[in-house]
């Protein structure tokens, strides 16, 4: 017997079950959409429960505390007039001022009065305490510049001068034995040596 065509048909007859074989099922692929939209559902859920179960406390409201204002002590002061500077650098607050009318300030020896040398004479000015404490023992007229003092002395007070009163101030003079102008300042000194910011003056004329 021919051993090729027995060999043929054999090889015919298996490829013929191989091709007639049922081929293995392939596995479906996952629908990658549908995945992410799974995963997104379980994620939110987890967040829903986790907020469930975390209810946040309020904080307490403050309590409101009635503070009561302290109450002011009255108490007696003077109210300050000026505030200067003395030779040491200390400012000091005064109590004391000076006031005048220019109209009526002069009582006597109008500015450049004529005068003769060595002439004694006696200047007088109307003023008003402007401040806040009564001028009494202590207060004075003292010389605060300009050209001459001309031996000028303070005739006292002879009164208590209170506040919003006027009074009359006056200065012995002797004339300087030197023809020509000449002009003195002179302003209210306290007891405590302060001087006022205000000044006062008289200018003759000697001939």
């Amino acid at each position: 017997m021919n051993s090729k065509p027995l060999a043929f048909l054999l090889f015919a007859a298996l490829f013929l079950s191989a091709c007639g074989a049922s081929p293995t099922p392939a596995e479906p692929t996952p629908d990658v959409a549908a995945v992410r939209t799974s995963a997104a559902s379980t994620v939110e859920a987890r967040f829903t429960l986790t907020a469930a179960a975390f209810t946040p406390t309020p904080p307490p409201l403050p309590t409101e505390t009635a503070t009561t204002e302290p109450e002011d002590t009255p108490t007696a002061t003077v109210p300050p007039v000026a505030v200067i500077t003395n030779a040491a650098g200390t400012e000091i607050v005064l109590c004391d001022s000076l006031g005048y009318d220019v109209l009526t300030v002069d009582v006597n020896i109008p500015d450049n009065t004529i005068m003769a040398p060595g002439q004694d004479f006696v200047k007088t000015w109307r003023v008003k305490n402007t401040g806040a404490c009564p001028w009494g023992a202590g207060y004075v007229l003292v010389y605060a510049g300009y050209s001459d003092r001309m031996s000028g002395q303070f005739i006292a007070l002879t009164e208590v001068v209170q506040p919003g009163q006027e009074v009359e101030l006056s200065v012995q003079f002797k004339a300087p034995t030197v023809a020509g102008e000449y002009l003195s300042a002179w302003t209210m000194r306290n007891p405590q040596g302060v001087t006022f910011p205000e000044t006062i003056y008289v200018k003759i004329i000697v001939q």
